[in-house]
């Protein structure tokens, strides 16, 4: 395995995230198992934390990865990465006190970020995989 494929790591972290976001979401919303949702979220969690020291080392060696096309799907793929960068950056603190205010049984305020910050962390997991595949899967 060489530092290039972390990119490929990366987007199947991302797709790991996604999956478990929405699996902690079916079972607290649907089936009420306050156990399982947070096994689910705290993996999602680890994932994500994997995901961003993954992220890290591979630009730390690779740098900056241009978008190669110039073709209709330009505009798209930063139309994509522009808010999936902003959101990745603002949503990380907004996610810590999520779960701080969730083990410290301190729920009202847990639901009340969770509401916008749920959707916003799979819109940046699915996005980043979205990314992966515009850029190395083409």
């Amino acid at each position: 395995m060489s530092v290039n494929d972390l990119a490929t790591v990366n987007a199947l972290l991302n797709g790991c995230a996604t999956i478990l976001l929405v699996v902690g979401w079916v079972q607290i919303k649907r089936r009420r198992d306050q156990q399982a949702h947070k096994r689910a979220m705290v993996s999602a969690v680890i994932v994500s934390a994997l995901f961003l020291i993954s992220y890290l080392i591979y630009h730390y060696n690779v740098g900056s990865v241009p978008y190669p096309y110039h073709d209709w799907t330009r505009p798209v793929y930063f139309a994509i990465l522009i808010p999936h960068i902003i959101l990745a950056t603002v949503m990380v603190p907004f996610i810590l006190l999520a779960l701080w205010w969730a083990f410290t049984s301190q729920f009202e305020r847990h639901v009340r970020v969770v509401r916008w910050v749920w959707p916003v962390w799979v819109f940046v997991s699915v996005t980043g995989v979205v990314i992966y595949l515009m850029l190395y899967a083409r």
